[in-house]
């Protein structure tokens, strides 16, 4: 994505009229590569997110973003040491993706001092490093040592220096005529632009390419340094089906009529647009990959239990002709000598009576032949009821594991994380840890409201769906359900009042949405009144029956 140099030049300019001169208030990290500072300005507070790895950036935000209950050993480094600081300046090194924040601080014995946080936005080797006022390293997220870099370590008490500049030009630094004479030299197509001008990414050299095709490569490099000059335009660049594409702080013209674009008042809020929703669900999925290998495991366990039950069971289909051989065998005892390896009798089981030939233990006798006929029915007959109740067992635990892999995927916030994580710790699915002197609050339910004025409240996990239901919910209330589909309980506050159609359809339409069938059409859903759900004795949490229901076919849809 084009959080390039020069755009982050432009998102300083921007830091610089907000935050200089502000005090920390507050500092949390969301996730290993992510930082958040608060800061209380004369206009109001202000919130600066820092993302280091997958779309790395640094702006001010307006997205809520959850502070995790304990922090890591670096947030809890920056809090000692910049807590209650003053924000002095922010530098960047000519167009590339490195600012330092200077603040004024105090530390522990009262004396002033200077702290500087380097932020490098790299790729994969993006940091941020916090650097004392003797120059030193104090710790950086990323610690880099001799083994993993010769030219550069970065390690506490070791002097920080700036990562190797590229050799491009800068538009502050050089003239337009200087710049598109190399642009011209090199080839003067998009690819030139990208090498020859310092801090820019692809989109907008391939926005200079057109600009230069309409006029002249000079007069392209005139516009870009005069739209930098001015602050540029933040902009946002949507595919024709409305899904966001690029960002630019040019206005983009290249792709005509084939995309769309949406201009912005501030980098702040074109970033927030652009990236929040993709940030909380990267969020969420690395913090719940350990949880998702987990139950992608026991599926695969249970999956596997299952079929080879079924194996053994179809094998248990054949019990009957056991029977049939030993009652063939008791009748014709006389006929058969001992000794004998085979008899052929009439089977009088089937219509004609047609001849079957059995075979003999010739070691034992004939009626101990007969007898083991028996008995291996009998245990054929044992196994197949053991393996049905198995299976049944097999199949609820397996239903159970996938409404949790529901919750997991729609858990927004780490408390709702916390939940699921608790819950499988219940079950015994994850072993005991120590207990936390952190006690979570439990979560109220998700509260939507009706075009008709219902309040319909859903469940975020199994726990809090056996809660709403069997003892928040009043029994004239409506309760919903996908049917056959993993998903929450969905209640509609009914007051004593009868529901209306339009609130079981909103309703249902909410209940199709939190379930496994968010992206499918015509999904099924089952209501009737709470008093009509009950929850069997001894069954996995989430898990309830119900009697005289209605079904109702929606498509999903978040009110």
């Amino acid at each position: 994505m084009a959080f390039d140099g020069v755009m982050m030049s432009l998102v300083r300019r921007e830091l610089e009229c907000e935050l200089l001169g502000a005090r920390v208030t507050q500092i949390y990290q969301p996730a290993h590569d992510e930082l958040v500072f608060a800061f209380r300005t004369g206009a109001g507070n202000r919130k600066l997110l820092i993302r280091l790895a997958d779309s790395g950036r640094i702006h001010l935000s307006a997205a809520v973003i959850e502070n995790p209950a304990t922090p890591p050993m670096m947030c809890m480094l920056l809090r000692k040491r910049l807590a209650g600081s003053r924000l002095s300046a922010i530098n960047q090194p000519a167009h590339e993706r490195i600012l330092s924040f200077v603040f004024e601080a105090v530390n522990e014995i009262g004396d002033r001092e200077t702290l500087s946080l380097y932020i490098e936005i790299m790729g994969r080797y993006s940091n941020a490093i916090l650097v004392g006022g003797d120059g030193c390293v104090i710790d950086s997220i990323r610690r880099i040592d001799f083994s993993m870099s010769e030219s550069r370590v970065l390690l506490p008490k070791m002097p920080y220096e700036l990562p190797a500049m590229q050799q491009k030009l800068c538009i502050d630094d050089h003239p337009v005529d200087e710049i598109a004479e190399r642009v011209l030299k090199s080839g003067g197509d998009d690819r030139a632009f990208l090498s020859t001008i310092q801090g820019i990414s692809p989109i907008i050299a391939r926005e200079l390419m057109y600009r230069a095709q309409q006029s002249s490569v000079a007069e392209a490099v005139a516009m870009l340094t005069a739209a930098v000059h001015n602050g540029g335009t933040p902009t946002i660049v949507y595919r024709e089906d409305g899904s966001p594409m690029d960002i630019s702080f040019l206005l983009i013209d290249q792709y005509g009529g084939m995309c769309m674009t949406k201009e912005f008042s501030t980098y702040g809020e074109m970033l927030d647009a652009f990236y929040t929703e993709r940030d909380r669900k990267a969020r969420m999925r690395s913090k719940s990959a350990d949880l998702s290998r987990l139950l992608s495991n026991i599926v695969d366990r249970l999956s596997r239990k299952m079929n080879l039950q079924r194996a053994d069971l179809k094998k248990c289909a054949d019990r009957e002709q056991l029977r049939i051989r030993g009652d063939l065998l008791q009748a014709n005892l006389y006929r058969v000598e001992r000794g004998a390896s085979s008899v052929t009798v009439e089977n009088f089981y089937s219509e004609n009576n047609e001849p079957l030939t059995i075979r003999l233990n010739p070691a034992i006798t004939p009626a101990q032949n007969a007898q083991k006929f028996y008995k291996e029915y009998n245990k054929a007959k044992t196994r197949e009821v053991r393996l049905t109740e198995q299976m049944q067992l097999a199949a609820e635990e397996l239903s159970y594991i996938e409404s949790v892999q529901d919750a997991l995927s729609r858990a927004e916030t780490e408390a709702e994380l916390a939940a699921v994580r608790r819950e499988l710790t219940e079950q015994g699915y994850i072993r005991t840890a120590r207990r936390s002197k952190h006690h979570d609050k439990p979560l109220p339910p998700i509260e939507y409201r009706s075009s008709d004025g219902f309040c319909i409240l859903v469940g975020r996990n199994n726990r809090q769906n056996d809660v709403l239901t069997l003892k928040t919910a009043a029994k004239s209330d409506i309760w919903l359900h996908t049917k056959n589909i993993p998903g929450s309980h969905t209640i509609i506050v009914t007051d004593g009042r009868p529901v209306s159609d339009t609130a079981v359809r909103e309703a249902a339409e909410i209940a199709a949405w939190h379930s496994k069938g968010r992206d499918s059409s015509g999904v099924p859903v089952d209501y009737t009144a709470v008093k009509n759900v009950s929850k069997p004795s001894g069954s996995k949490p989430g898990k309830v029956i119900y009697v005289k229901y209605n079904t109702v076919y929606v498509t999903p849809r978040h009110r």
